[in-house]
């Protein structure tokens, strides 16, 4: 078994509530945060500290050029960093227990948060500025919030291992996210929601730098070459991701999937949202 791909699977549409269901949102909106992405980068670059835009835009990597500056630091003018990132732990604690119902409250969902926050506070921070900006903060004492919050920190850890396997293989932000459209089956990967509303001239610099190097082909499609980087790039994520789990015993860690299992069933049957 592929740990760390099962681990991913598993523990993914426990974040994703953050960015898809409203409760998140609406407190961060209740802060004063003008809209949906003021508070995304205001949250999630927040345990970082009040960091230049440059240095959130190196962290995040994918974004293009100028898009973290739009909300960073003015994000924070107003609105403190440490109560972005307390309205995100509720909004996305409160979307879990609304989704979940009667799991949120069951034995399993408290083993589940306690063996993930086990991995996730285990692993080094050298090198993973995300996920050592996620270290600092304080693992929460209600199992729901705890399980998100942990689930997270093994996200944005992975995340951190993502963008050196990216930079290994020379791929840039909006590059990886064409390379993601391709191997979605999106065509043309231009469309693709995270970069279709990037400058026509920009995205076609990227697709021709893409060409050049032999990844792409003429219709904007996979050539092998491409495919094996976008292969050799996710196997090498997932190398990356593995170390947490190292602090799990087999069968602890044969517990824990056993335990999210039906929590991740219903976040996705729900759309995490």
């Amino acid at each position: 078994m592929n740990v760390a791909r099962r681990m991913f699977e598993l523990l993914e549409p426990i974040c994703l509530v953050t960015f898809f269901a409203d409760e998140c949102n609406e407190e961060l909106a209740a802060l004063g945060h003008r809209n949906y992405w003021d508070g995304y980068f205001a949250s999630r670059a927040a345990p970082l500290g009040r960091v230049p835009a440059q240095v959130v835009h190196a962290a995040f990597y994918n974004f293009a050029e100028g898009e973290a500056a739009r909300h960073i630091p003015s994000a924070w003018e107003t609105i403190p960093p440490s109560a972005s990132v307390a309205a995100r732990e509720r909004g996305s604690a409160a979307s879990l227990r609304r989704i979940l119902g009667a799991l949120a409250d069951s034995p399993g969902l408290v083993r589940a948060a306690d063996l993930t926050t086990l991995a996730a506070t285990s692993a080094p921070t050298e090198g993973r500025v995300m996920y050592a900006g996620m270290r600092t903060l304080p693992v929460p004492s209600d199992p729901v919030a705890r399980l998100w919050h942990s689930a997270t920190m093994l996200r944005e850890h992975r995340g951190d291992g993502h963008i050196a396997a990216l930079v290994c293989s020379r791929i840039g932000g909006t590059e990886a996210h064409v390379l993601s459209a391709i191997a979605q089956g999106i065509h043309p990967p231009e469309s693709f929601g995270r970069i279709h509303h990037l400058p026509q001239a920009r995205l076609a610099a990227v697709m021709d730098g893409l060409r050049s190097r032999g990844l792409v082909d003429a219709d904007g499609r996979f050539t092998d070459a491409g495919r094996e980087t976008q292969e050799r790039i996710e196997a090498l994520t997932d190398e990356l991701a593995a170390t947490p789990y190292d602090a799990l015993s087999a069968a602890e860690l044969d517990e824990l999937i056993t335990e999210l299992e039906p929590i991740t069933a219903t976040l996705v049957a729900a759309g995490s949202q």
